[in-house]
């Protein structure tokens, strides 16, 4: 679960060797790992290994003597001279007995598979000249392409393409995966990934101490909640969603089935006296409660059962949904702030981070996608080709002192202490109106019973990530709380949970 960026895992590679694994041990290792991979993606026809002057060409030269070694055809195409090789990978290459072909893109011919050994992980520059020659050439040969580590032009640590980049149909990583397996736009290239052990004791990784993990149920398995043989209702929270006017309901209903579905124990709908009727009428098991101003929303928390909020889906915007978030910080509730409870602070973002701050320990979680981000943290720029998804909203944490849920095919959550988490499991049919909603209320049935905010955010995101899954295509935002049964049967299963 732990995702290590290239520097990471350069150090990973040291604290290895230092603990007595020669470094060509490794390479040797990771080699034979691609050898194995691209046996299994094809079984007869010519192999071509385009090698680049690092460890990541000393891969593909281990790898091409492996496949040769057990009978295969194979050619390398070197981008440097063979004798300006150095360390590792000199060595490698000395293992291969062939000649080297000249870098050419003509040289790839027509191969029964690619391995893309140009550039690793630690790619920080634009990919121009003969190497954008030689991987456009790569990705219009048609013949599927293993790559190593990570398709050539994409940089490991933010996931940016740098100008050109490789279109891999597998990427064999070493050790753990980096960012770029898992965001946008790295990810589109990798393929399947799939990581080798090549060595490295995993107890390097106490002295690393990563803090970017892939959001899956291993991660915050600890923090599941799993109801109890003696629980009842009222020990699983009651949480508050806060209904738009009448022409705006639907988007807080969703919310509330999506928190009643996540396991809170009770859910009310706070409604204005002209919504009621309409709320009423399309609820069951979700109470309603007239609220119309924000004193009532006051008296209503004075409740201490109404332990978490959500305000945003069809609140409307201005100053009434920014008054109610207000009473519900000070009212230090846990809190899900999206949609128009962000944008209604977009002209002073600072006032609602300073009174997130203000509160003790704040249990609260923002959730904007990418047109709400900016609205909040406009200075927090992605235009440039190094600044990552990842750093912005472990930056837009930090600024603002809550959990931020940056929401998208690869949605990145971030805690106040530089945890950050990927989910990579979101189908492409999740994009579809009202699911944010339905998110939102997920993530307050999660804090409803007590998970901590940044675990509750990560949970809530790949349970909506699995709903839509289990759904399937042709989703849409009503369906994701009615198939949430079946993802908590799965996770059951996994756990070990008696059900």
């Amino acid at each position: 679960m732990e995702v290590l960026t290239a520097a990471e895992m350069e150090r990973a590679d040291r604290l290895a060797i230092a603990a007595g694994t020669p470094g060509f041990a490794l390479m040797l290792s990771a080699g034979q790992a691609v050898a194995e991979a691209a046996m299994n993606l094809v079984e007869e026809g010519p192999i071509v290994v385009v090698a680049g002057p690092g460890n990541n060409g000393g891969d593909g030269f281990v790898a091409a003597a492996e496949l040769a070694a057990r009978g295969r055809e194979v050619s390398v195409i070197l981008l440097c001279e063979r004798d300006s090789l150095q360390g590792d990978a000199a060595s490698a290459a000395r293992g291969w007995k062939y000649p080297v072909l000249p870098f050419n893109p003509q040289a790839i011919g027509r191969p029964a598979l690619i391995i893309d050994a140009l550039f690793g992980a630690g790619l920080d520059r634009s990919v121009k000249g003969e190497p954008q020659q030689m991987i456009e050439a790569i990705n219009a040969n048609g013949a599927p392409v293993l790559s190593v580590d990570l398709p050539s032009g994409v940089n490991g640590t933010t996931g940016a393409v740098m100008g050109v980049a490789v279109n891999a149909t597998e990427t064999v990583t070493f050790f753990r995966r980096k960012p770029a397996h898992l965001l946008l736009p790295g990810r589109i290239h990798c393929g399947r990934v799939r990581v080798a052990d090549i060595g490295i004791n995993p107890n390097v990784l106490g002295e690393i101490q990563p803090q970017t993990f892939e959001n899956i149920p291993a991660f915050w398995r600890q923090w599941f909640p799993v109801p109890r043989v003696d629980g009842h209702k009222y020990s699983r929270g009651h949480a508050v969603v806060v209904s738009g006017d009448m022409a705006a309901t639907g988007a807080a209903r969703l919310s509330a089935r999506g928190s009643l579905r996540a396991g809170a124990g009770l859910v009310t709908l706070a409604s204005p006296r002209n919504a009621l009727t309409v709320n009423a009428s399309a609820l069951s098991a979700v109470m309603v409660r007239a609220v119309d101003t924000v004193v009532e929303f006051a008296e209503l928390l004075t409740d201490k059962r109404f332990n978490t909020c959500v305000i945003g889906p069809g609140a409307g915007l201005g100053g009434r949904t920014r008054d109610l978030v207000l009473t519900a910080l000070s009212a230090k509730r846990s809190l899900v702030l999206d949609a128009d409870a962000l944008t209604s602070f977009a002209e002073a973002p600072d006032h609602l981070f300073e009174a997130i701050k203000a509160s003790p320990d704040p249990q609260v979680v923002l959730t904007p996608h990418e047109g709400e981000f900016p609205r909040l943290f406009s200075d927090i720029s992605n235009k440039h080709p190094l600044r990552s998804k990842l750093e912005r909203v472990r930056a837009a944490a930090e600024r603002s002192g809550a959990i931020v849920l940056l929401k998208g095919p690869d949605t990145v959550v971030a805690s106040t202490d530089g945890r950050a988490a990927i989910a990579a499991n979101a189908p492409p049919w999740l994009a579809t109106a009202g699911a944010g909603d339905v998110l939102s209320g997920m993530i307050s049935g999660l804090l409803a019973q007590g998970v901590p905010a940044f675990e509750a955010a990560c949970i809530g995101v790949w349970m909506h990530g699995e709903a839509a899954r289990e759904a399937g295509p042709g989703l849409i935002a009503e369906d994701l709380p009615e198939t949430m049964p079946a993802v908590f049967r799965r996770l059951y299963d996994e756990f070990g949970v008696d059900y």
